[in-house]
């Protein structure tokens, strides 16, 4: 034996049937608030303030790299200097 039911209501009356919380007003203050941040982020994403926020720190970084190489070299030939080995 098979019963079916068919039952023709809208989504807020079957929210409501089960007891579903309407999480509608908080969607909408979300949605406004992701909008918001999205944007106040897209003005950051302008070629002119990328080269702004990226260029110092990979200055920083090559000049740093270029230290550690220069100390590596210096302090290798300075070992093989003082053991009288050659390189």
């Amino acid at each position: 034996m098979k019963i079916k039911f068919d039952i023709d209501c809208t989504p807020e009356e079957a929210r409501r049937f089960l007891g579903l919380p309407d999480v509608a007003p908080m969607q909408e203050t979300l949605m406004k608030e992701v909008e918001k941040r999205l944007l106040s982020n897209l003005q950051a994403m302008e070629p002119e303030q990328l080269v702004k926020t990226w260029l110092p720190a990979s200055i920083q970084g090559w000049e740093q790299m270029q230290q550690m190489f220069w100390k590596q070299m210096s302090g290798m030939g300075a070992t093989a200097k003082g053991t009288g080995e050659k390189e």
